[in-house]
């Protein structure tokens, strides 16, 4: 929303890039230009009926689909699936729900993080989702309530309770520090363990207009981004393994997650 109630766009594609920053037991960086899409969850279709290049449920060079998010062959809309973690944190229904996510890209995506931002009828943001995704075909969700904002950030935490790498221990907690989407947005995660800071992961971008010709744009010059996402996670994995940090593998408890 915008001020007086009006709703604004739809949607939003930021451009910018990821970083990662292992801190030990070697110092390990990566750095690639990305884009995400900002998505109000409530307003989809109204972006597949105006949009030629981006599709809601069905093909088209920028798309998405509900059954990339949520829980798995449950049946539960992705509305209905954010108010269920919300209400499991004391909180209402949100009033709008816009996400921050890689869209499929000629069909195809791989999601490591999408986040949902959860607001009042105030558009006061009340709510952040954490949708984490694996390798394996896993997925979870912190779901914190945002407690306020400190000069547009806002601070949360949570205690690690989802396999990502056979790289990192399944243990220790994760500090967020966000900027939620406006003219730009950030999303910086640490992930610390009983020795101290393990990992940086962030994303930082400029918003730009969900239109055709920029979706055009964009994709020229991302043109195979969702699957350099893949390439690049096999990519540096094979480079901390040429490092000598430990492969630790998938803990059993993980399959199940």
């Amino acid at each position: 929303m915008v001020p007086g109630g009006t709703p604004g766009p739809a949607g939003a594609i930021y451009e910018g890039r990821v970083v990662h920053v292992r801190h030990r037991p070697k110092r390990h960086r990566l750095s690639y230009r990305v884009f995400s899409l900002g998505l109000d969850l409530d307003r989809l279709d109204e972006l597949d009926g105006t949009l030629r290049l981006f599709g809601h449920g069905r093909r088209a060079l920028l798309s998405f689909r509900a059954e990339d998010h949520g829980p798995k062959d449950s049946g539960v809309g992705l509305r209905a699936w954010i108010e269920g973690l919300l209400h499991d944190i004391g909180l209402a229904a949100p009033a709008r729900i816009e996400m921050l996510t890689y869209p499929r890209l000629f069909g195809y995506v791989f999601n490591p993080l999408t986040v949902w931002f959860c607001r009042d009828s105030n558009d006061t943001l009340r709510a952040i989702v954490y949708e984490v995704h694996n390798t394996f075909g896993d997925r979870h969700a912190y779901a914190i309530p945002v407690q306020g904002e400190d000069a547009g950030l806002v601070m949360q935490q949570a205690e690690k309770r989802f396999f990502v790498s056979p790289f990192i221990t399944n243990t220790g907690n994760y500090r967020f520090r966000v900027r939620p989407p406006g003219q730009d947005v950030a999303v910086v995660i640490r992930h610390a363990d009983t020795d101290g800071p393990l990992l940086d992961a962030s994303f930082s971008g400029q918003r730009k207009p969900l239109t055709d010709r920029q979706i055009a744009a964009t994709v020229l010059r991302h043109p195979l981004m969702t699957h350099k996402v893949v390439a690049g996670i096999h990519w540096e994995a094979a480079r901390l393994w040429l490092k000598g940090i430990p492969f630790l593998g998938r803990p059993a408890s993980s399959w199940r997650a």
